[in-house]
Formats: structure tokens, sequence, C-alpha cells
């Protein structure tokens, strides 16, 4: 008996261990095939170390694939304080390259941590300063690439692309709208050390960083630089508290250019005030339009047919009496006798009342909403305005009478440019925006595109030719002279809306603007420009802002590769205006028999003989009468 106990006891025992023995070949196969990642990853975390390595920001480029935003390589500062040897030294030295307090810098070097980044006075080192702290060859003291973010042309389109903070992140305009496209993924360094923290004689594992996308705009850089030299030039001469300009493509939406005054250099953005920053004023800045909302009146009148422009006349005496208001013309004594054309022309304030009671509140109120007033535009850009209307319950007719040129209510340049482009384009009201599409970093292949975007269709393809072709008028015949160029069809609109200060006009302050585009059958650019108070000149839209607009316009001919269309319209002339005539063909003609006609021009020549053998200017050449034209004699 005592035997066969025994027996079982060695059997059960050997069973045990055989169980015991599996249940280890067992878990050693589990942890070698199952856990051995994971496990492998937390025995190298634990004497593994990282130096970080910064991606890039993805560029931002206009439509021409010029850089308007990108990077320079800069080093920073990391340090790893269980391998500095003389802490003491080190933060002596660093201390007197990095210009701040030797108490400052211990706080990095004896820091009790594993890797030490030294922010933010170690951030986004000159290369200067680099070398230096390289030249030291201190243990534990490393220097990292680092990205730093540049913007080529400083403060041109700064509202639009904005500013990075010293981490890359976007805080304004592009770079915030489109951060989780630009912002890269970093990669790093890796090394190995000892419990200690001293490194290892072991290679090191180098993870590539990845790149932010980059971005293309529908931004034409020479059109921008365009907008940018005349608001310079416009703050130079007039003074004024703010300066706006904007260019789109009319029939897009996409925007060509964009800036205002004041604004401010994103390589250096912490030398301004969070107002000079943040305060992109095309899309942000409220204000009563004045004339160039007329032009919207115009429309609705054109596409419920209230009015014949060149039929129906009306006697403007100076003024309008509606219900005891006295609403005047701009003019003293007013135009007199004039077609709807020249009330446009003119822009004849007694004029438009008439053509908005014509309208009446409802129909006209429904067109103002049609063109997008009253509510943003959304574009992609942050931070924009909706503008203030009339509730259609409290517009009697002295509201109805003011809004119809243009008083009492409140819009953003945005609005007014995308509804005007609406108005000239056929009718169609397009969605404006300024990214044009997002690239892959390395090819710059096209990953998402941006396409137009149609909100509504506002008014019959034939209403838009007739607003057009009176806007033309404006520009030939009106208050829009300034903006004429000889050869070509510009059409536009002024503005000069008086200024609202606790709920009272100022006196002689103005918003003066102008609204033009080109060519006038055919729309390719739109332009507005709005000036704020300028000093020292009569405040109207067409002294002031016509002339700018016209300049942005002819820089737009060369950059848009616009040519000249035919049948262009003569300008109607004023006696102070410059005129343009055609230079003739003189050449095979003889000089004594034609110098009676080139009486208005100013003759240079030379050689000898009778005949004009050659002449400059070419004939059917525009330009400014008396000019100057030089021809060679022969026989």
């Amino acid at each position: 008996m005592f035997y066969k106990d025994i027996h079982f006891r060695i059997k059960l025992f050997f069973l045990i261990l055989i169980i015991v023995f599996l249940i280890i070949i067992f878990k050693v196969f589990y942890i070698q095939v199952f856990k051995y990642d994971k496990l492998k990853k937390l025995a190298n975390d634990l004497w593994s170390r990282e130096l970080p390595v910064e991606g890039n920001r993805g560029n931002i480029y206009d439509r021409n694939m010029e850089l308007l935003a990108g990077n320079l390589t800069t080093t920073s500062l990391v340090l790893i304080p269980n391998q500095i040897k003389d802490k003491d030294k080190v933060s002596e030295e660093l201390s007197k390259l990095l210009n701040v307090s030797k108490e400052e810098m211990k706080k990095h070097v004896y820091k009790k941590t594993s890797i030490e980044r030294v922010h933010p006075e170690g951030r986004k080192l000159s290369f200067e300063v680099s070398d230096k702290i390289n030249n030291l060859s201190f243990d534990g003291v490393y220097l990292v690439k680092e990205s730093k973010r540049n913007y080529p042309y400083k403060n041109s389109l700064s509202h639009v692309l904005g500013y990075v903070g010293i981490d890359n992140q976007g805080l304004s305009g592009l770079e915030l709208k489109y951060d989780k496209y630009l912002t890269g993924k970093s990669g790093s360094i890796k090394y190995f050390s000892d419990a200690k923290g001293n490194k290892l004689s072991l290679n090191e594992i180098y993870e590539k960083p990845t790149d932010g996308m980059n971005i293309m705009l529908t931004i034409n850089n020479e059109i921008q630089k365009s907008i940018e030299r005349e608001l310079d030039n416009a703050v130079s001469k007039y003074n004024p508290e703010h300066a706006i300009a904007i260019a789109m493509d009319p029939n897009t939406g996409e925007i060509l250019g964009m800036s205002s005054r004041p604004n401010f250099d994103p390589n250096n953005y912490k030398n301004y005030t969070v107002e000079e920053l943040n305060r992109n004023l095309p899309i942000w800045m409220n204000y009563e339009p004045g004339s160039t909302f007329k032009i919207i009146t115009l429309s609705a009148t054109v596409e419920e047919k209230t009015l014949d422009l060149y039929k129906d006349h009306f006697y403007d005496g100076g003024s309008i009496r509606v219900e005891g208001a006295k609403i005047k013309c701009w003019k003293d004594g007013g135009h007199g006798a004039e077609t709807f054309l020249q009330v446009v022309e003119n822009s004849c304030n007694p004029g438009f009342v008439v053509m908005g009671q014509k309208l009446g509140k409802e129909r006209l109120f429904s067109y103002i909403n049609k063109f997008g007033f009253g509510e943003k535009t959304g574009i992609d850009l942050n931070g924009e305005a909706s503008g203030i209307l009339f509730s259609l319950d409290k517009v009697g007719p002295v509201e109805l009478a003011t809004t119809s040129f243009g008083q009492g209510v409140s819009v953003t340049p945005i609005q007014q440019i995308t509804a005007v482009s609406a108005a000239i384009n056929g009718g169609k009201l397009y969605k404006p925006h300024i990214v044009k599409s997002i690239l892959e970093p390395e090819t710059n292949s096209v990953i998402k595109t941006y396409d137009k975007e149609l909100v509504r269709k506002v008014i019959s393809k034939d209403s838009s030719k007739e607003v057009r072709n009176a806007l033309e008028s404006v520009v030939t015949n009106g208050t829009g002279r300034n903006a004429f160029i000889d050869g070509y069809r510009v059409g536009g609109k002024t503005g000069t809306a008086q200024k609202v200060k606790d709920g009272a006009y100022l006196s002689g302050n103005y918003i003066v603007s102008f609204i033009g585009f080109m060519p006038a059958n055919d729309p390719k650019i739109i332009v507005y420009v709005a000036l704020d108070n300028p000093k020292g000149v009569v405040q109207y839209g067409g002294t002031v802002s016509a002339p700018i607009a016209r300049s942005i316009l002819l820089d737009s001919i060369d950059a848009l590769g616009i040519k000249k269309p035919k049948g262009a319209k003569e300008k109607n002339y004023q006696p102070w205006d410059k005129k343009y005539v055609t230079v003739p063909d003189l050449i095979g003609k003889n000089y004594n028999d034609i110098r009676f006609k080139l009486e208005g021009f100013t003759i240079e020549y030379s050689g000898s003989g009778k005949k004009i053998i050659y002449q400059s200017p070419k004939a059917g050449e525009r330009i400014v009468e008396g000019s100057k034209i030089r021809i060679l004699l022969g026989d």
C-alpha cells in the first residue's frame, strides 16, 4: 500500500512538472511570437532617446506657382541634461550666446528630464549662433533642424496669408484656415543611452519627417503687386484712415488680388497690434457703400423692366421730396432733363430714388437679398462680416429712397465686388474663393481642386448685358471718366458715401470708391477700390478711387493677356481731359501735301526728299493729341 502511494505521487509530480514545462514553453512562444514587437518597443523606450526633426510647413504659391510663403532652414537647441558633464560651464557659455541670464539657462541645463528643448530663447537660431554653439562641442548639447516661415514679399497679401507662431502653427489668414493641410509631421534622430543617460556606441536611427501639403491660390501676383503699389501711393498721397482694393475674376469668383491699409509684415508679426494683425478689411469692414450700390438698383430695374433707360426721362432739379424729407443731388441745381441712362452716367440720386419707387420695397429688397447682401459670402478666410440691412417691415418711403442710392445699408467690400460680378457676368452669383488647389509636397501634383461654386442666378443674360452697357457709358460719358483706358472697353461706377458716427453723418468725411471691370463686353477682371477719408482732395470716388482702379486695370492687361477689342467707345472728353487720337498712315505720301493735316501733332523729321519713307509711331496707334511723330524723308 505504501509502495503504491509513493508511485502515485511520483507520477503526479512528473505530470505537474510536464504541465508547468508546457506552460513555460507556451508562454515563451506567446511572448516571442505575439508580444515581441510590443515588448521590444517598451524595452527600446527604456534606453532609447529621440531628437525631434521638424517637417517643413507646406508652401503657398500664386496661380502661376510664384512662391508667396515658404520656409528658411534654421536650428534649435536641445539638451540631454544627463549627458552634460560640466553643467555650470555649459550654462554660462550658452547664456552668453543666447543673450539670457545664467540663472535662466540653468533651469534648462539642470532640469530632471531626458530631453529638454530650450524654448523660446533656443528656437530658430541664426547660422552664426548655431556655429558658435556647435564649435563648443559640449556633450549633451545638440542642434536640430527647424524651419522658419518666410514671406518673400513681406507686407504683400499679409492679411490673406496670415502668419504662424514660433511652433509653425497657423494663427491667422490662410495659415490658420488651412493649417491642417500645411502642417507637416515631425521625424526624429533616435539614439541609445544607458540608465544614466550616457550615449551608447550604437547606430542612430533616422525617421524622416513628412512635409506639409502645398497650396496654390487664385491670386495673380502681378495684379497683387499692382494693388500693393497703388495702395502705397494712395496712402502717401491722401493719408486715408483705411484703404482697400480687391480684384476678382467675375466669371468664377476667384480672387486675383486683395489688400488693405494698414497692413503688416508677417515675418515680424510681433511688432504689430492685434487689430493690425487680425482685421482683414476687405472681408471685415462694414460701411455704407454709396453710389456703387446703385448697380443693384439698376440691375433690378433692368430685369423687372420698370423703366426704359433710353426712352424714359427724368428731370433733376437738384433734389426730390420723399414724405417731407429732401434728398439732394450731388450737383447743385441738378442735371436737368435726363434719360435714365444719363441718370446712371451722372450718378443722380433723385433719379435713382424714382427707380427705387418704381420697383417698390418688396422687389428692390428681394434683389438686394438675391445679390447676397445681409449674409456672408462664404469666402475661404476667417473673420468675414455679414453687413446690415433694414428689416423689410421697417422700410418706409424714406428708407426705400435712401437704399436705392446706397445710403442706410451696410455692406462689406467682398459683398460689393461679388454682387457686381453677378450683375455683369450674365447674372450668376458665384461664391468667392482664394484657394485654387491643394498640392502634394514633393511633386506638386494636384490632390484637391476648388472649382467655381454657383450660389444662384440673379438676373438674365440679356439684363446683364444692358447693365454692362450702362456702366460702360458711366466711364465714357459720366462720373467714371477717370477710369477710361484708350482702346479698351471699361465699365464701372463711382461711389461717395458719407460716414456715420453715433447715429449722425459726419461732415466732410467720406468713403470714396470705384468699381470697374474690363473688357466691358466680356469682363475678365473686376476691381474694387475704396479709400476712407482721403485728405487734401475733393472727396469723390471719380476723383480719387477711379484713377487708382484704372492703374490696376492697366497692369491687368498684360497680366491677363487682354487684347484690344473691336468697337471700343470714344470718351466724351471734357476740356481738362487728355484726348487720344489715331496716328494716320503717312508712308509714301508727299510731306508738303499733307503737312496741314498734321497740325494736331508735333512733327520731328530727318533726311532729305519729299516723300515720307518711315514714321514712328506706326499708323493706327493711339497717342495723346499733340504728341510727337517722327518721320524720315527720302525720294
